[in-house]
């Protein structure tokens, strides 16, 4: 051996002994390695520590020897010396060591438990199908297959390294042929050594030992629907303590069919645990060759292997953890005379030797029917001769299997036999035994209870070790003590009174709510909300029994205790009505055959109707009788909902009722189902429901979930399926139908949310559709309600299908097209998997391309027949729905391989039920699913929309609506930040034209300005739609938005050059007030030099300096008023009368000016027009019936009285427009402004005159258009040529530039510089300038600043209104909601100039000052900056004060509005020391900067920039909306897009008679709500006919324009507005709220508080 080799041998050895030592002290196995790198695996016993030294050394020897160069032969002898090593060392382990190396093997810990939790989540191992696996995935695949009902589960295959491993091969590497079998077989061979594999059964039992209470139960409960074994008596493995594990049993129940003597089949079906049957025990005494388990299943079921043994695949004879388990199997008979025993029987069989497992023996004889031992034959002297003689000394019948005897039955004794196996077909044993137990069972009367194993001693039950199971039994069983001695048909009346009768009578009132017929809408709604409010009051005051009150302790309890609490309640209640339900399905099919059997008898009809009334009242006893978990939840549910509204808590509730949601929610997190819809009222209770999820978000957060619902006809294997898939808990068994609605999570583990885009799956399983007990008493339109929610609900809807049947097809499929329908037209779009159930020959392609043909054209017919029904157009089915037809269609096989009850689950529809779970979550991810809080909305609005008759109609897509108000405030930001930007752009080439620095602009130019911007926007829009959670729904508007911003930005930049252009052009009419003004500035610079020239030399004091001063200006200024008239005070309205009077002459009244009405406050303008007249007969016929009415008086309608608003408003709005255009304050006021305001007007009456309106316009309303246009343009015009005035008077400006002027002349007088005074001059006309531009920045910045921290400001358009209406509230000025409601958009300026003066006011001293310092400090620093790099410029160009000026004032172009034309006759020609004239300029700024920062609010107001001022701004951005209204109730459309797409909508419309809305022919106002008529059977007069309310769109027009959908909330804001201030509305109208317009009583209830508080939940 080299000496390498040595070191690595003791090397490893210490490292092992250390290792192994630890290993020992902690009482786990460890791990040590090799030098050279073999891994080493250690228990935790020394001979297993000595044989892995000794095997280390072994190794290190062969890697030595192989080193040192000797023969592959001689390693290989080595290799094969250690592989003996290694199966000794297997041989020396105790079973205590062996069931250590099984756990770690399996990775697995039994301190540390498998939850069910964990076992149940989406994981990716889940996913895949598994027919073998690695060794450490064993577990996973055992428990995924056993989940999904897979008997496979059993027959798992482990991956080896390679095949090589599976042979034993020669030790030869030669080529030598051998011809010779014997020599060839003589020939050394070397085995390659393999770790024992693990025996199936013993993967079931590490799990079994190894998983918590629920899982094990969910185990056991798996194992019994694939027809397994059970365990009955499981011995501890390391203490071989026997545990009976009762809870294990308790969720299983068992079907079966028996005859009686009369020869009638009789159905039973009971939890196994309740059930008494008689028990055959079987046993095996030593060593036998036959196999005890395999004889079991010959006898039981020669078809399924329910006991594993010894020839099922992957048997071993290494089993571990299986000697001295009992298992235990019933068969149950189907009622043929085919079945092997006449009556349910339970087979237990003990695996080992009985004679080692005393204490399983004794149990088993003690409550067994019939013994039957299994043994080599019968010997005195055999060691369990002892243990044969008592068994047969005892009284019950005893079956002894002799292996080594060849006889058939002998009887021994009555009730003793022996059998002989040896040579014997197995079959005909089987035969034989099974003719024996029924014999004796015929004879027998003992039967056993599975309850009755836990009274035997020294054995552990797991219910009584566990404390939480045990308490949680205890409180279930004392809720069930309540109920004994009870009428099942009357125990939810009396114990759950509140979800029974009252609640069903509450869901049809809401039902009546929203669909309300005859007339009196408000008043019929008022009484159902009365009614309803009283149920509640009666739920409220119905006492908490005793019953609820230990329900409701008992869920205060820790989360573990709750779930058993809830288990047992459900294992106890299905106990105690499963034998009375039984007997009335019983009775139901029954009846139901005499039913179907006299339905063609016409001459029994009186008995036919007879039987079909008893089968209605069976229906009913069912419904009754049945009483479950769900029961209780929903009495929960109703206590909660009747404490919301009645809005208190209960006296005897013991704790607060908003407790109660979030048990729900802890019920669900646990694993239960929670009822979504109540079956037996039809009814979702969205109060609760929202609820529950509300608390669900506070205990997981809001989580993103993936809704997968199912449909499908009753009893076609829903539940089963959704069950088996995810591993669920939804009732399944007969007589539990599934009713209405029930939902569930299952998590999705961390390892998949990389994959998918969700964190749980709901599943949401339904109620069959035709439900045979709904039958009667239901209609389609039940089905069409259940599918249309739980479509809309689904992410995903599976469409179960049960076989091929076409009419199933049929009908399932013309209910599930419909419900697609209307999903597509309310703008959802879910997907769907069709799954055929029960198909056969499923290999076939053929069949399964004829399937989908098939199939294919049964869903193309039903969408036409569907899409009749809902008068849309549609084809085929892929013009509802993308679907693919090859991917989307999935056949399965039957589920039961054989014929139940004793038929195990089929395996292929096991992968069948894997395939679409891979489809489910391919579909997943590629869904964004919904978030909890959107899930909650989505549910309500589904809800809300189908109670109303017409879905479509009535749906409101609050998680659209949220996402679309999202958008919209971002839209509004990104509008902003673009105009912001581009008024940047405007001031700074403002500027430069002022200066002439640029003679034209060009849009290219405006556009690169606005890039930077832009580009910004664009990547603020493709994250909201990319990145935003809501970005499934928002996707929609993305190509829409963007055109809007392409436009907006189009618009803005056309715009400003369009006002830039204006400016351009009167720039060049202004050069001659400019000029003006100019001549006389140097006239008197030039006079005020030449006059101090003169005093420069005389001693002069300074007062008399200043007369000398004044005296000359006085005399100036004169001079400048004889050569220079002053600009005159205007009168518009005079004007105005001019103009009018010269084009209507002699039309006109005297006192016609004192009668002028302003039309923005007129309420009716029928006495603004007439009818127009018509041509031809009919013509003249309708004439006169027009001339009869103009005599009676016209009355417009009040389509016609919109129309005529509407184009008022928009005349309004553009001639706004134009007055602005018209910059008086720069270039002065003309009658030609109001000429052109006429000329527009009346261009515009004509062109809506010649529209199509059946009405002419008089002059009267041209007139009085006219004059409120100009009243209101009045202040405007005024105020800039006030502007103007003191910009141009020659009085005014000259009197503005005394103290300028006066500065100057004392510098002259005082000798000083010619730089100093330059630098003075320059200073006095940078003031004007300045304070111009610092005034703007201010009005801009407080703009921005407001729309970011002003509350009422700094949203969207619908968020603006909210705060409007809050305010006319709380101010409650009947005049100023007038305002409001007939002229908007000036209610919406005027509002936000209050305001902003209001914000101003608030915030001058801590936000206007500091911005201004912050901008004036701005200036300064660039006009100093401007002044040194014109000192350096003209310092290196050598040049002269003119080229300092260009260079100081180009500087400054985009900044101020001064130029070198300011300083024109200013004489510069000895200024040459610019460092001076800088210092100068230093010196004197900051006075100016300080005089100009010295405001108070008022002189801010008065300084700002009439169009520049912060209202306006925020005007011209909030105000350029959508400003239609709504036709009925004159509600303004919140979109904050002028001209956009789609609907017109609002969050909430108004009383009809706010607007001034009445009943025809009546003077009665109206009280109704546009929302509640879309849903009413009443009519409108729209386009002179009528249409129902339902069907406004029809009347096209402006009608079809508004999305209007149904809402029944309370809306109190204008409920209490009408009852506020009714008086003041009947005399504006001069109609009265009386008759059908009378006022409910209950809105007199709203408080003002209320209305305010409402707008909150409205906006």
């Amino acid at each position: 051996m080299s000496q390498s080799a040595a070191l690595a041998i003791a090397a490893g050895a210490a490292a092992a002994s250390d290792v192994v030592a630890g290993a020992e002290a902690s009482g786990v196995a460890a791990e040590g390695s090799t030098a050279s790198g073999v891994v080493i695996e250690v228990t935790a016993s020394g001979a297993a520590a000595a044989g892995t030294v000794e095997r280390l050394m072994a190794v290190s020897e062969i890697n030595g020897a192989q080193q040192e160069g000797q023969s592959e032969t001689q390693a290989s002898v080595m290799r094969e010396n250690i592989n003996s090593s290694d199966q000794d060392l297997q041989q020396e382990m105790t079973e205590s060591e062996k069931i250590e190396h099984l756990f770690h093997r399996l990775h697995l810990h039994r301190n540390n438990k498998l939850r069910a939790a964990d076992v149940l989540q989406i994981t990716k191992h889940s996913l895949q199908s598994h027919e073998s696996c690695a060794e450490e995935e064993l577990i996973q695949t055992f428990l995924q297959k056993l989940l999904m009902m897979n008997y496979r589960a059993r027959y798992i295959n482990i991956n080896k390294a390679s095949d090589h491993d599976k042979t034993q091969q020669r030790d030869t590497d030669s080529s030598e042929d051998i011809g010779d079998i014997f020599k060839a077989v003589s020939l050394p061979y070397k085995i390659t050594s393999q770790p024992d594999r693990i025996h199936p059964m013993d993967v079931q039992m590490a799990v079994f030992h190894c998983a918590d209470g629920f899982l094990k139960q969910m185990m056991v409960t798996k194992l019994s629907q694939c027809q397994y074994a059970l365990p009955l008596l499981v011995p501890d493995p390391l203490t071989q303590q026997i545990e009976f594990p009762l809870w294990t049993f308790r969720q299983i129940n068992k079907s079966w069919k028996i005859r009686n003597t009369n020869n009638e089949i009789i159905s039973q079906t009971q939890p196994i645990y309740m059930a008494e049957t008689p028990m055959v025990s079987f046993f095996r005494f030593g060593s036998v060759s036959s196999s005890k388990s395999q004889l079991m299943n010959s006898l039981i079921n020669e078809k399924h292997n329910m006991f594993f043994h010894r020839n099922c695949p992957g048997s071993s004879r290494t089993r571990v953890l299986m000697d001295g388990v009992v298992e235990i199997a019933w068969f149950c008979p189907s009622g043929k005379n085919t079945d092997k025993f006449n009556d349910c029987v339970a087979f237990c069989n003990l695996h080992g030797d009985a004679g080692d497992h005393e204490k399983q023996l004794q149990i088993l004889t003690e409550i067994s029917s019939v013994n039957v031992v299994l043994l080599p034959q019968l010997d005195m002297n055999d060691r369990s001769a002892e243990n044969i003689q008592s068994l047969f000394r005892i009284t019950k019948p005893l079956i002894c299997l002799c292996m080594e005897e060849e006889s058939t039955v002998v009887k021994m004794k009555k009730g003793k036999f022996k059998i002989g196996l040896k040579d014997r077909n197995q079959s005909d044993v089987s035969e034989e035994l099974r003719r024996v137990i029924n014999d004796c069972l015929s004879e027998s009367f003992s039967t056993f209870r599975l309850e009755d194993v836990s009274k035997h001693s020294d054995i552990r039950v797991d219910e009584e070790e566990d404390e939480d199971c045990k308490r949680g039994k205890k409180a279930a069983e004392q809720m069930m003590s309540l109920l004994e001695k009870k009428d099942l048909t009357e125990i939810k009346e009396s114990f759950l009174p509140r979800h029974a009768k009252l609640w069903h009578q509450w869901s049809q009132k809401n039902k009546e709510l929203h669909r309300p017929q005859g007339n009196e809408i408000e008043m019929e709604i008022y009484r159902k909300k009365t009614e309803m409010k009283q149920i509640h009051e009666q739920q409220h005051k119905c006492e908490i029994g005793e019953f609820m009150m230990r329900f409701n302790k008992t869920m205060n309890s820790h989360t573990e205790r709750e779930t058993f609490f809830l288990k047992w309640l459900r294992i106890l209640l299905d106990e105690h009505t499963s034998a009375d339900l039984s007997a009335l399905h019983q009775k139901y099919d029954k009846t139901w055959s005499e039913v179907l059997k006299l339905k063609d008898n016409s001459d029994k009809s009186e008995q036919h109707k007879a039987k079909q009334s008893e089968l209605e009242r069976i229906s009913e006893e069912l419904q009754a009788a049945t009483f479950g978990l769900e029961h209780i939840m929903r009495e929960i549910g109703q206590i909660y909902e009747s404490c919301s509204s009645v809005k208190k808590n209960k006296e005897d509730l013991q704790f607060d009722f908003s407790s109660l949601p979030s048990r729900a929610a802890e019920m669900m997190i646990s694993g239960f189902p929670l009822e979504l819809m109540d079956g037996d009222a039809a009814h979702v209770p969205v109060i609760w429901i929202s609820a529950v999820l509300d608390e669900l978000i506070q205990k997981l957060g809001d989580q993103r979930v993936f809704v997968l619902s199912v449909l499908g006809i009753q009893s076609s294997g829903k539940s089963t399926m959704l069950n088996a898939m995810f591993g669920l808990q939804f009732a399944v068994s007969a007589g539990k139908y599934t009713r209405g609605a029930f939902m569930q999570l299952v998590k999705v583990s961390d390892e998949m949310k990389t994959q998918v885009n969700f964190d749980y799956i709901l599943v949401v399983d339904t109620e069959g559709l035709h439900a045979l007990e709904l039958a009667g008493r239901s209609t389609r339109n039940h089905d069409n309600e259940l599918a249309t929610f739980v479509v809309g609900l689904g992410n995903l809807t599976l469409i179960n299908i049960f076989g091929e049947n076409p009419s199933e097809m049929q009908d399932i499929l013309q209910i599930v097209v419909q419900a697609f329908l209307r999903m597509k037209k309310v703008n959802l779009t879910p997907s769907c998997v069709f799954v055929h159930q029960n198909v056969s020959d499923i290999t076939a392609a053929e069949k399964n391309m004829e399937g989908r043909r098939r199939l294919q054209e049964t869903r193309d017919e039903m969408t036409k027949l569907a899409a009749k029904e809902e008068v849309c157009d549609a084809e085929c089915f892929s013009d509802v729905i993308r679907f693919d037809v090859q991917k989307d269609v999935k056949y399965f096989a039957q589920l039961w391989e054989g014929s139940p009850p004793m038929a195990p689950p089929n395996p292929n529809y096991c992968e069948n039920i894997q395939e679409l779970k891979k489809t489910i979550i391919l579909h997943a991810s590629k869904s964004h699913g919904r978030m909890l809080i959107d899930l909650k909305d989505h549910i309500k609005d589904l809800w809300e929309a189908l109670l109303n008759e017409q879905f479509v109609f009535s749906f409101r897509n609050s998680l659209e609506i949220s996402a679309y108000r999202k958008l919209e405030t971002k839209y509004s930001k990104w509008t902003w930040s673009l105009r912001s930007a581009m008024k940047e752009t405007e001031d700074k080439l403002h500027n430069k034209i002022e200066n002439e620095a640029i003679h034209e602009v060009d849009e290219t130019d405006l556009q690169r300005e606005l890039k930077t911007t832009s580009e910004e926007v664009e990547k603020s829009m493709s994250e909201l739609f990319k990145k935003d959670k809501d970005k499934d729904i928002l996707i929609q508007w993305k190509t829409p938005f963007k055109i809007k911003i392409n436009e907006l930005r189009g618009n803005i930049v056309r715009e400003t050059k369009r006002k830039l252009t204006e400016i351009l052009q009167q720039r060049h009419l202004k050069k001659e007030i400019d000029a003006q003004r100019t001549h006389h500035e140097i006239t008197l610079y030039e006079n005020s030099k030449e006059l101090a020239s003169k005093l420069k030399d005389k001693a002069i004091d300074e007062e008399t300096l200043k007369k000398e001063f004044d005296s000359f200006w006085e005399q100036s200024v004169q001079k400048i008023i004889r050569d220079t008239p002053a600009i005159k005070d205007i009168d518009i309205m005079k004007d105005v009368r001019q103009i009018l009077s010269d084009t209507y002459e002699g039309r006109l009244p005297v006192d016609h000016w004192r009668e002028r009405r302003d039309i923005f406050t007129v309420q009716n303008y029928s006495d603004y027009v007439k009818i127009k007249k018509s041509s031809g007969f009919t013509g003249a016929l309708t004439n006169a019936i027009r001339s009869t009415k103009m005599t009676l008086g016209y009355i417009l309608s009040k389509e016609d009285e919109n129309k005529i608003r509407m184009f008022i408003t928009d005349v309004a709005q553009q001639t706004d427009k134009m007055v602005q255009s018209f910059n008086i304050s720069k270039m002065g006021y003309n009658i030609s402004c109001i000429q052109q305001l006429i000329d527009y007007i009346k261009a515009r009456v004509i062109q809506h005159q010649e529209g199509s309106v059946q009405y002419v316009l008089k002059n009267e309303f041209f007139i009085d258009l006219v004059v409120s246009i100009c009243r209101r343009a009045k202040k405007m015009i005024t105020d800039q040529h006030r502007l103007f005035t003191e910009a141009n008077d020659p009085v005014i400006y000259v009197e503005k530039k005394r103290a300028e002027y006066y500065s100057i002349f004392q510098k002259y007088c005082h000798g000083a510089t010619s730089a100093a005074i330059f630098g003075g001059i320059i200073c006095q006309k940078l003031k004007g300038h300045i304070e111009q531009s610092v005034y703007k920045k201010t009005a801009r910045d407080l703009a921005d600043e407001m729309r970011s921290n002003c509350e009422s400001l700094n949203g969207n358009r619908t968020n603006l209104e909210k705060h409007i209406l809050k305010t006319l509230a709380v101010q409650e000025d009947f005049d100023k909601y007038m305002n409001y409601i007939h002229n908007p958009r000036d209610h919406f300026k005027s509002f936000i100039r209050d305001e902003v003066s209001r914000y101003i006011t608030d915030k001058f001293s801590v936000s206007v000052l500091p911005k201004m310092k912050k901008n004036i400090k701005l200036l300064q620093q660039k006009i100093m900056k401007a002044a040194h790099e014109s000192t350096e410029h003209v310092q290196e160009n050598r040049g002269d004060a003119g080229l300092w000026l260009k260079s100081f004032t180009q500087q400054l172009s985009g900044v101020l509005i001064f130029s070198e034309k300011d300083l024109s006759g200013v004489k510069h020609n000895h200024v040459d020391d610019f460092n001076f004239l800088e210092d100068v300029i230093r010196q004197e700024l900051p006075a100016i900067m300080s005089d100009i920062s010295r405001i108070n609010r008022k002189t801010f107001d008065e300084k700002l920039d009439l169009k520049e001022r912060p209202d306006e701004l925020l005007i011209d951005h909030l105000c350029q909306c959508c400003w239609v209204q709504c036709p009925f109730c004159a509600a303004i459309c919140t979109n904050f897009i002028e001209n956009h797409d789609g609907d017109h909508s609002v969050p909430f419309h108004r009383v009809k008679g706010i607007d001034g809305g009445y009943y025809h022919n009546t003077r009665e106002l109206s009280c109704d709500i546009c929302t509640t008529l879309v849903s009413s059977g009443k009519s409108f007069l729209g386009s002179n006919k009528w249409f129902p309310y339902k069907e406004y769109r029809r009347a096209g027009g402006v009608y079809a324009q508004w999305s209007i959908t149904r809402d029944h909330s309370e809306l109190p804001y204008w409920k209490w507005f009408v009852c506020r201030f009714q008086k003041d509305l009947e005399q504006y109208y001069g109609k009265t709220f009386q008759g059908d317009g009378g006022i409910p009583a209950v809105w007199r209830n709203h408080k003002k508080e209320d209305a305010i508080q409402s707008l909150d939940t409205c906006f």
